[in-house]
């Protein structure tokens, strides 16, 4: 066994878990660390409590004196809890969280000091734009960029640190974050909902966006973590044989959770209610050392900065219990990845779900009219829908036993089918009172009832309705919510708008009824989006067969995924519900173009040095071995060498032909790394590493994988997957 392994395994079996009590009330701990509406109250003026709830319900602007009076409370609440510094808390397009921290520190001569923050502090500071992805937006030289408060998340304390969440844009103007497209997205879903809500509730006057995150991960001994290179670097394991044992007796999934892992998630969760993340729900996922972890729903840009903050905090308390946690969507090969399904559904101001059925006819038809939109949003956008969750990362993922195929379709169960067939059926124009009441009664009326019995699941869906919201189960584990968010809010809101127009067209010209119109929309828009609807298995060969009948796209690359962010179709889209500009939809594109080509150019670089300077000295040392006794076995057995000897030299040609493919390779995939960089077309270069490069990474992985098999445990370098999953 190597000295790295020896030690690692060693150093996980000596390790003795810290035991967190869980003793105090959630409700009680709850946003002790957030400077919230209920934390505003105490110390904010009335001026500045009302300026403040204003841009947040309304998205007025916070005037200067406004922002100095927020800023000087602000401190005085942070200083009480002992806070040193402050920073502008963001989410840059690097698929990660930033911050610049400043002490709360000015001298005024004489040898003095005082803590101070104005205004000016809070609402904007100036990072190095061009030191962030801009896909060419900033150049290098040209280095301003803004980060912005965003008053509609609340500023946390983490640690000694004031964290503000801001938005960051260029000097020119233009987003560099996940952030800012979602806060517009989220605003045209709210005009646009908004007013589809008038044909039902003249009261309504905001609908929110709201989403409820699942985050799934691994758990595995820091130590051992820390003697795979690859885990390190990637994020996964490059290679490794598959363990005797894995999840195929199901013995694991909402099993009783390790208490090792216990005690992290019960720091994790005392962590979160501190920072107000409502964290619900904890247990064990399907393979070993796989979790769960999900919250109650929140409105949407507040749920994905808390997911972007959970996913912080998780690293700092993994550490702390000796663990390292993995959020890559396939960290171990032949066993399930991870997702972060995104729950989402409207809501208006009237404490409306616009996606739950009511207990009236009317209140059903608004809830018809919400649940077809989106199907037809999902129809009329699906490859856009399908790049929002496309990385490298997440193509490990996609279509494997545990995830949704690339392939985007609506799930929305047997009984909702029917009911949408009888809707279909609907009289074209004006409706008899016969036709009237049957559709009320019969129909509408009895919705509630189909979905209280007979509402299921796929599993295999990337998008299903479950219950009282849609679920996009694709998007992956290691993205940013902000992201799908972005699309799925911007699709739904263009097409709510068309709806309307239609609609009042038909009011206007037909002088049809408001439920008569709406019902005759609606009737069009099930037979048009009946393509996106699919109730089997997404995995089989006859579903892509079928796909591609009902001409549905199946990007099952990255770069194949991508193609539809700058479409003129999407790009025509953004522009029209002022979400993103043509430059920032394009700009996005060759950000996430090109973290493609660097993730799978790392992993090769990686996989390379793995391969060579691990696995293949380590096959010579034990072939040596073999040779040795072999050369013993002649001299003792003579005239029977031959047959005594024959196992050993099979083993030894073995050993030889996988060490000559892992060169073999290895070289390969050097070579056509290094033609790939020679491409400037940021698609070609993508294309390259795509088809060129990445495949060689199954051939490396296959004979170094038979080698671990067949070399002797004891001198093997790399910690093994029954080690890396079932240590504890």
């Amino acid at each position: 066994m190597s000295k790295l392994r020896f030690h690692a395994i060693k150093e996980s079996l000596a390790y003795k878990p810290v035991i967190v009590e869980e003793n105090e009330r959630r409700s009680e701990l709850f946003g002790q660390n957030v400077f919230n509406e209920n934390t505003m109250r105490q110390y904010l003026t009335k001026d500045a409590f009302v300026g403040v709830m204003n841009a947040i319900k309304h998205g007025k602007k916070i005037d200067r004196n406004i922002a100095d009076q927020v800023s000087s409370s602000m401190k005085d609440w942070a200083l009480s809890k002992g806070v040193t510094h402050y920073t502008h808390w963001f989410q840059p397009l690097t698929g990660t969280t930033a911050e610049k921290h400043d002490a709360f520190f000015e001298t005024i001569g004489g040898g003095m000091a005082i803590e101070k923050f104005g205004g000016s502090q809070l609402v904007q500071q100036e990072p190095d734009a061009s030191s962030f992805p801009s896909g060419g937006i900033r150049n290098t030289f040209e280095a301003r960029g803004y980060t912005a408060w965003d008053p509609t998340s609340p500023a946390f304390i983490y640690g000694t640190t004031l964290c503000i969440p801001t938005i960051f844009v260029a000097y020119t103007g233009e987003a560099l974050d996940y952030k800012t497209p979602l806060l517009r997205a989220l605003h045209a879903v709210d005009k646009a909902a908004a007013a589809v809500c008038k044909y039902f509730d003249k009261n309504v006057k905001k609908v929110t966006s709201s989403l409820g995150w699942e985050q799934e991960y691994f758990l595995v001994d820091r130590a051992l973590a820390f003697s795979r290179p690859d885990l390190i670097l990637t994020g996964r394991t490059l290679l490794g044989h598959s363990s005797a044992k894995g999840q195929q007796l199901d013995d694991h999934y909402f099993g009783s959770i390790p208490n090792r892992a216990l005690n992290f998630m019960r720091e994790l969760e005392k962590e979160c209610m501190l920072l107000g993340i409502p964290v619900k729900t904890r247990h064990n996922e399907v393979a070993p050392n796989q979790f769960e972890l999900a919250p109650i729903y929140e409105e949407a840009n507040l749920a994905v900065d808390h997911n972007s903050l959970l996913m912080d905090i998780m690293e700092r308390i993994a550490s702390r219990h000796n663990f390292k946690v993995l959020m890559h969507e396939k960290p171990f090969a032949g066993m399930n990845g991870s997702g972060k399904h995104n729950n989402w559904s409207l809501s208006t101001d009237t404490g409306v779900n616009l996606l739950a059925p009511g207990k009236t006819p009317m209140s059903n038809l608004q809830f018809l009219t919400f649940f077809i939109n989106t199907i037809r949003a999902v129809h009329e956008h699906e490859a856009l829908l399908r790049a929002a969750i496309a990385s490298a990362s997440n193509d490990h993922r996609l279509g494997a036993n545990e995830a949704p195929p690339a392939i985007i379709s609506v799930f929305i169960g047997e009984q909702l089918t029917k009911v949408l067939e009888e809707l279909e059926g609907v009289t074209k124009g004006k409706l008899s009172p016969q036709e009237k009441t049957e559709l009320k009664l019969n129909v509408v009326g009895k919705i509630p009832d189909v979905l209280l019995d007979n509402t299921d699941r796929n599993r295999t869906s990337p998008f299903a309705f479950t219950g009282n919201k849609f679920e996009f189960r694709a998007v992956g584990s290691l993205a940013n919510c902000g992201n799908s968010m972005t699309v799925l809010n911007t699709i739904v809101a263009k097409q709510l708008k068309d709806f309307k127009v239609e609609v009042d067209k038909l009011i206007d010209k037909k002088d049809l009824k408001k439920d008569e119109a709406v019902f005759n929309v609606l009737r069009e828009y099930i037979k048009a989006s009946r393509h996106i609807l699919f109730e089997g298995n997404g995995y089989g060969q006859v579903w892509e067969a079928e796909a591609k009948k009902r001409g549905l796209s199946n990007n099952k690359t990255t770069p194949e995924a991508l193609k539809a962010r700058i479409s003129k179709k999407s790009i025509s889209l953004f522009e029209e519900m002022h979400v993103m500009s043509k430059i920032e939809t394009e700009a996005r594109y060759e950000i996430e173009m090109e973290a493609y080509i660097k993730h799978i150019q790392i992993e090769g670089r990686v996989l390379g040095d793995i391969a060579r300077n691990h696995i293949v000295p380590t096959a010579v040392k034990y072939q040596n071995i073999l040779i040795e006794n072999v050369k013993g076995l002649k001299e003792i057995f003579e005239e029977k060498y031959l047959s005594v000897s024959n196992e050993q030299i099979n083993l030894i040609e073995d050993i030889s032909n996988h060490i000559e493919g892992i060169n073999a390779n290895v070289t390969k995939m050097t070579n056509a790394r290094k033609q790939a960089n020679t491409l400037e077309n940021i698609e070609e270069k993508a294309k390259a590493y795509c088809n060129n490069v990445k495949p060689l990474f199954d051939d490396i992985r296959y004979h170094c994988d038979k080698l671990e098999l067949l070399v002797d445990d004891e001198i093997w370098p790399l910690t093994k997957y029954r080690e890396l999953l079932f240590t504890r």
